[in-house]
């Protein structure tokens, strides 16, 4: 059921209890997690924290905890599948579950005494009725049960004449409940057809603090770098974006104007977050500008930097902004003082003449003392490259990302932001190198590209959210390079190698690319379908319905079954 009154129905019912936390892989769960862990060292809440990569990491870490404890809190993992029916937990067991992923199971919804979901009702989740769904077993059964046991006292005839009432009331009844099911069958096919995300897990948490009066500025940079990896992995529309980019604004100015006087008493140590129209270059006040405009999927698709006529067009671009390359090619912040001033405006004048009209986007900045200065999606970045390295392995990862997010921690920070620099390049290079060898193929209903073994970087795209993130940038790039209008409308599913030992492959499917896209992926219930009919060898591990694993000799009648279900 939906908790309404998150303070009084959550928090204060598992203030004096010991709590299990378990929480995904993603960067807006960890943001969420450490907003939580802030609020339980408030109030001296005991809890374990638990990382969760998918299903079955889920189903052991519950195995492992029920004993010791009753209160279970899931952070974007639970919401869209039957939980109770999966971990067949004890009667006392209770889930509070903070799910962006939707559409959100209904068994979930309706079930009152075990699970309790900390969604918004505002995100529009278009749950059907309970009365659509479910029916009571007396309602079909009842009627006639009783009326076979008197038959020894009556007359045959009489007899007769009542069994054929009630024979047709039973086959009415039987329709009736054949119809019901029909419909209830049509009615859920709709409303799980596709997946999608809703409101920020950290923005959930952060409105908690604030509702307790407990909310501090590290809570509020979480929030806003939860929201902010929302953006950055297209998880959310634009319109829905920058409805909690002003919702976040509020209480960025609330906190900024509630701490003008300690400002002047703090200074080394004082953290500043402001709102910022902000360039979409990625991680360029920590790398070069020549780096980040290559490395960005926004200007590199514009320039279609895999060309000779895309670099010319770039070094035009640089000359147009009347930069010299010297400047340009060295670090940010060597550059000289009088170029930075009004950098911002000097690129965006140039962007404009190059039909790259939104350059700049809403975002936040922070100021940690008077030397660093992060901007959200910087954060979120070096997060995620940290949370997906491969040097260590998941645990250690889990623990590094959440480090990261800590302000007393800026070397692990800078360490991530080394990290995602390289994912960046090798993404690029890797797109650069599917385009140039026409490595995505259109398979009808969509389109199609397979990182073969031994490509550069492909361990690196092993994982789910680093392979996301590829296949969202070589789908822009390949919109912004073909000249076939109807591929520029279709979905992608890539796939790379996952285990080579294992002969295992990941595949993500992810929707078409356009500027007013929903973003509602219906690849999860195609890839179970497809992976039904043709029996093939796959894991649905994943909390996002769209990334499966496969056996790779399994991989062609996949892709066949696929395609017949799509066309």
């Amino acid at each position: 059921m939906f908790v309404t009154d998150i303070r009084k129905e959550f928090y204060e019912v598992v203030a004096n209890q010991r709590v299990a936390l378990l929480v995904a892989s993603d960067i807006d769960a960890l943001c969420a997690c450490k907003i939580l862990q802030s609020l339980f060292h408030c109030d001296q809440v005991q809890y374990t924290l638990v990382p969760v990569t998918g299903w079955q990491d889920l189903g052991t870490a519950f195995l492992e905890h029920k004993e010791q404890f009753r209160y279970f809190v899931l952070i974007n993992c639970g919401a869209n599948v039957d939980l109770l029916e999966m971990l067949q937990p004890d009667d006392d067991s209770v889930f509070f579950i903070c799910d962006t992923h939707r559409p959100v199971d209904v068994v979930n919804v309706y079930n009152d005494s075990q699970i309790k979901l900390l969604i918004k009702q505002d995100d529009d989740l278009g749950v059907p009725s309970y009365d659509d769904i479910f029916r009571d077993e007396d309602d079909e059964e009842g009627g006639d049960s009783g009326n076979e046991s008197d038959e020894g006292s009556e007359p045959s005839g009489k007899r007769r004449r009542f069994d054929e009432g009630a024979v047709e009331r039973r086959i009415e009844r039987q329709r009736a409940k054949r119809e019901w099911e029909a419909r209830r069958r049509e009615i859920l096919f709709d409303y799980e057809q596709y997946e999608y995300h809703g409101t920020s897990a950290a923005m959930m948490f952060f409105e908690l603090a604030w509702v307790l009066t407990k909310d501090t500025k590290d809570m509020l940079w979480w929030a806003v770098i939860g929201l902010t990896d929302q953006w950055v992995h297209d998880k959310i529309t634009h319109m829905k974006y920058v409805t909690d980019i002003a919702t976040m604004q509020r209480h960025v100015s609330r906190h900024n104007h509630r701490n003008e006087d300690e400002e002047n008493s703090l200074s080394i140590d004082c953290m500043r977050i402001s709102f910022e129209y902000d360039l979409r270059l990625s991680l360029y006040q920590h790398w070069s500008l020549y780096e980040s405009i290559c490395n960005s999927s926004y200007t590199s698709c514009n320039f279609k930097l895999w060309t000779l006529n895309g670099q010319k067009k770039l070094q035009e671009f640089l000359a147009d902004m009347g930069l010299p390359l010297k400047q340009v090619r060295q670090k940010f912040h060597s550059m000289d003082m009088s170029i930075k001033e009004n950098l911002r405006e000097v690129i965006e004048e140039s962007s404009n003449k190059y039909g790259m009209k939104d350059i700049r986007i809403q975002t936040f900045g922070v100021h940690f003392g008077y030397k660093n200065r992060f901007l959200a999606n910087d954060m979120v970045h070096a997060c995620a490259a940290l949370l997906e390295s491969a040097e260590k392995d998941d645990g250690d990862n889990f623990i590094n990302a959440l480090d990261s997010l800590s302000r007393s921690n800026l070397d692990r920070l800078h360490s991530g932001i080394d990290l995602a620099k390289r994912k960046l390049i090798a993404v690029q290079q890797t797109v650069a190198s599917c385009i140039c060898t026409n490595l995505i193929l259109s398979q009808g209903p969509f389109l199609y590209c397979y990182l073969m073994e031994g490509t550069p970087d492909v361990k690196l795209f092993s994982k789910p959210m680093a392979l996301t993130l590829l296949c969202k940038y070589l789908l822009r790039a390949f919109v912004h390079s073909t000249r076939n209008k109807r591929c520029k409308l279709l979905p992608l599913i890539m796939a790379a190698p996952r285990d080579v030992e294992k002969g295992t492959v990941i595949v993500v499917g992810i929707p078409p690319e356009s500027e007013t896209s929903d973003k509602k992926n219906f690849f999860g219930r195609a890839f179970e379908k497809a992976a039904e009919s043709t029996s093939s060898r796959t894991l649905h591990d994943h909390f996002d319905t769209s990334i499966i694993e496969l056996k790779t000799e399994d991989r062609s009648k996949f892709l066949d079954a696929l395609i017949t279900l799509l066309s």
